[in-house]
């Protein structure tokens, strides 16, 4: 294996090699302030020492009311500086690079007065309805502004880049997709303009080597419109699309009969080939020999290993050392939400290694 191994530039960020940790939500902050635990750093700490050259930090939220949950962290005020902080910090000193993912999720958040691009109705998996409400003009302006805001405090607390969440059914990926988004207005005609409008905010505050990508969805609601909506924000300047799925009630995936990888590979694949800035590859990447054929037959930048590094911190120092990087056994509940330390394949991975010595 050497294309996993190489080095990698996204502008002038000098990237070790072509692993990321994509953002997995740990449930580390303080209920309702948003502020990073210790436990929080010790975890990003964990992984950085296993050589991944890029971490994306998990969804962080912008403002309170956008929350996924009541111990999300977030980066809507000042006061969360400090703790983001403590984590880029661990992370550089490992030799990773560090992006933090900035996010809101929309309507469905646990927002009792969700907002939407439009009216929508959405049925969690618990059964309940969230009923979002179109945006007004001055909604739309005043959530920029929070991504806006947390893009400076970003900068300020050191991170080598953003991410903004565009995929998982949150609020971005509400605007991309026209199943979701009716407005008739500029943000329905051109939804990605909600989403350029924040690039061009941040920029305007921070330095010219400050990195700006976007999580996008593979299928929003099509492949053909996902490829042309990242056309557009690449038109507009972001820097990179790390592919994942978009809005899962509202998307019609589609893979060849005969294509050598999942779906939502295909669909990094096709992006890959209609833009010019770097596109990461995700979802069930399960072994380096497998990243490194993705890499190779699909021609992507990077690849995302997300669980792999909750089983196996080590990842991939131990990829690079060509030992066993061990498996997800994809529970049904994923202990990453509860407590990683019971996680199933994590133990199994020890249990091993110590048969091993």
């Amino acid at each position: 294996m050497k294309k996993i191994f190489e080095p990698f530039k996204i502008k002038e960020l000098e990237i070790r090699n072509r692993i990321c940790v994509p953002p997995m939500v740990t449930r580390f902050s303080k209920l309702d302030t948003g502020i990073a635990e210790e436990g929080t750093v010790e975890h990003y700490r964990k992984i950085a020492k296993g050589m991944p050259g890029l971490i994306i930090q998990e969804a962080t939220c912008v403002n309170m009311d956008g929350r996924l949950m009541d111990l999300q962290l977030g980066i809507w005020n000042d006061n969360q500086i400090e703790g983001l902080k403590k984590i880029v910090e661990a992370v550089h000193v490992q030799g990773s690079a560090i992006f933090i993912q900035l996010h809101h999720a929309g309507v469905v958040g646990i927002s009792k007065a969700p907002l939407c691009p439009s009216d929508y109705s959405y049925v969690g998996q618990d059964g309940t309805t969230k009923n979002g409400h179109e945006m007004t003009a001055e909604e739309i302006q005043m959530i920029q502004n929070d991504f806006i805001q947390a893009g400076i405090r970003s900068y300020a607390a050191g991170y080598d880049g953003v991410e903004l969440h565009g995929c998982h059914q949150y609020l971005m990926s509400q605007f991309l997709n026209n199943k979701v988004n009716k407005r008739t207005d500029i943000y329905g005609k051109h939804p990605e303009n909600f989403v350029l409008e924040i690039v061009d905010g941040i920029r305007a505050k921070t330095s010219s080597d400050f990195i700006i990508g976007i999580r996008l969805g593979g299928f929003e609601p099509t492949i053909e419109a996902a490829v042309h909506n990242a056309q557009q924000l690449e038109q507009g300047g972001i820097d990179f699309i790390d592919v994942s799925y978009g809005f899962s009630k509202e998307q019609e995936v589609f893979v060849p009969a005969d294509y050598p990888f999942i779906d939502i590979i295909y669909a990094a694949e096709m992006i890959k080939k209609a833009v010019h800035i770097p596109v990461f590859a995700a979802n069930g990447i399960t072994s380096p020999e497998m990243a490194e054929d993705i890499m190779l037959k699909t021609k992507v930048d990077m690849v995302d290993i997300g669980r792999g590094f909750i089983v196996n911190p080590n990842w991939m120092k131990d990829a690079m050392d060509g030992k066993d990087t061990g498996k997800c056994l994809h529970c049904k509940r994923c202990q990453l939400f509860e407590n990683p330390d019971k996680c199933a394949g994590k133990i199994l991975f020890q249990r091993n290694k110590e048969k091993q010595i």
